[in-house]
């Protein structure tokens, strides 16, 4: 029988907006609206192609969403005012709630299954939603190659992301790499939730961010940049282990 601490920990992988698939179905809605589709509204540029890097290389589960959060949005709550697009939220509740049902609903039950599952051969998940981020918002350039989002209060999951940040600064000088930047780890989203539902100890919930020029622009450099993520992870990993508390 394994020894659920032969491994300090579980990764986890998601990707919430891996893709700007539209349903058949809700074609009609999104008639016109391809620039809007295959901009960062639509989805996360490069996000998903580096999550399957990771998980290819780490040998771990990637849980990706592929239709556009133009649809619903999968890193927000059921409460949240932005669940739903401008092309969307003048559907009939009862039409809302099917696309709850349909391509919300089951990404949440798949990675909080997944959770579980993950705990039973570990003490310890860490899960890791990988997304990018638009360099420039709103006509402001942002100060970041690379955010990691947590939340503060939760020493295992601070602890992982300095060390994730030091190792990505060690390894390319060059990078910038901002901590709870260009968003709030504690905002509302799929980590915060699962964080309510798993036990600090048990559950390490944060989201990579990365510019995504990285992938868009610098082609050239593509490859390099998702093999120093890699490395660094697995560097930061490695340190978690010989913790003590972990």
């Amino acid at each position: 029988m394994t020894n659920r601490r032969d491994k300090p920990m579980q990764i986890l992988l998601t990707c919430e907006h891996g893709g700007h698939d539209v349903p058949p179905e809700y074609a009609p809605l999104f008639a016109g609206a391809d620039d809007v589709l295959a901009s960062h509204r639509g989805w996360d540029p490069g996000a998903l192609e580096l999550a399957k890097f990771l998980a290819e290389r780490l040998e771990v589960t990637l849980l990706p969403v592929t239709v556009t959060r133009l649809l619903i949005e999968p890193n927000r709550s059921l409460h949240h005012r932005r669940l739903f697009s401008e092309f969307t939220r003048p559907l009939p509740k009862s039409e809302r709630q099917v696309i709850i049902d349909r391509f919300y609903t089951p990404h949440l039950q798949r990675v909080t299954a997944a959770v579980e599952s993950l705990l039973k051969k570990s003490h310890r998940v860490l899960h890791i939603g990988v997304h990018s981020f638009t360099p420039v918002f709103d006509g402001v350039p942002r100060n970041c190659d690379i955010g990691l989002l947590y939340d503060p209060q939760r020493i295992l999951d601070r602890q992982f992301c300095h060390d994730w940040q030091q190792a990505l600064r060690a390894a390319t000088p060059q990078l910038r790499v901002r901590l709870n930047y260009p968003y709030r780890g504690i905002s509302d989203g799929l980590t915060t939730s699962l964080r309510r539902r798993f036990a600090p100890e048990q559950y390490l919930g944060m989201e990579l961010e990365f510019a995504h020029d990285w992938k868009v622009d610098r082609r050239d450099k593509w490859p390099e940049f998702c093999e120093t993520l890699l490395q660094t992870l697995k560097s930061a990993y490695a340190k978690a282990g010989t913790r003590a508390d972990v």
